[in-house]
């Protein structure tokens, strides 16, 4: 339905205050079940992937190419505006009193948090049911910048699965699901309830490199010309670590292998997303 807005005093649109406040944001989203979905190419993809929306939010101005999106979302109904679901059109300044930040994207939608499937079930279903190859694990992440680049490297690397710690900064974040442009929507991703165990990796065949620097570590080219990645077959989840630390002791003692990216100029390390897209395409599989 179209519900046209003259002021931001609507208690509708509690979803959409004051998004710039991130302590805010993480309680409510997940206390709510929702998130946030920013731009109409992330919407696109989040409707695509089968999430269900709340509501829709944006300038009168961007409805029309936002028509056909919020007929193809689930709970829509085929209409394109909205059906039962809410299709809130404001004023630019209405907005930006509303949400905080000016609005130039096309549009917002709050969209109904999908249920997370165990790991077990995450990686036997991946690559369409024959089970992911290679897969990501983010260890304790507090950045959502970061979060949201390495789901891009992994859906343009080739990264099947990708496994968040309990502690890992949410990849539904609307900063995250901004910067990966909308790629957390095809990349099977679900939160691990207990790290470092890896008892389920170990379980279905996965070699599992730790990405740090080590004095027994081994060069990243070196371990993928190795068995573990070249063999049919082969299965591999490399983990990358927080941003300020590095990955924990526990987790670079239970790893089965410790690699490092060789590094030139005096630098030490990369930043973890950075890192991860060299990491992602050193380890893809074979073609």
């Amino acid at each position: 339905m179209i519900i046209r807005l003259a002021d931001g005093a609507d208690e509708r649109l509690n979803d959409y205050t004051s998004l710039t406040d991130v302590a805010l944001r993480r309680r409510l989203e997940t206390d709510r079940g929702l998130y946030m979905a920013e731009s109409t190419k992330v919407i696109t993809r989040a409707v695509a992937a089968g999430h269900v929306p709340r509501s829709f939010l944006m300038a009168e101005r961007h409805y029309p190419e936002m028509r056909p999106v919020i007929a193809a979302a689930t709970g829509c109904g085929g209409a394109d505006d909205g059906g039962e679901v809410p299709v809130f059109l404001a004023p630019e300044e209405v907005l930006e009193s509303i949400t905080g930040f000016h609005l130039h994207r096309g549009a917002l939608a709050a969209m109904n948090r999908p249920e997370l499937a165990g790991v077990g079930d995450l990686l036997a279903a991946a690559r369409g049911g024959e089970g992911a190859r290679r897969v990501a694990v983010l260890e304790d992440l507090v950045d959502h910048t970061n979060v949201g680049a390495a789901f891009r490297s992994a859906a343009a690397l080739g990264i099947d699965a990708v496994l968040v710690t309990p502690h890992c900064a949410d990849p539904l974040y609307r900063r995250s699901v901004r910067v990966s442009m909308g790629t957390v929507f095809q990349v099977p991703w679900t939160r691990i309830e207990r790290w470092p165990a890896m008892d389920e990796l170990h379980e279905q065949g996965f070699a599992v490199a730790a990405l740090a620097l080590s004095d027994e570590s081994v060069g990243l080219d070196d371990f993928a010309a190795s068995e573990a990645c070249t063999a049919p077959g082969s299965r591999v989840a490399v983990v990358l670590g927080t941003e300020g630390d590095g990955l924990s002791r526990r987790t670079i003692v239970a790893a089965d292998e410790v690699v490092r990216i060789p590094m030139a100029g005096g630098v030490d390390s990369l930043n973890v997303a950075a890192a991860a897209a060299v990491a992602f395409w050193a380890l893809r599989m074979p073609r």
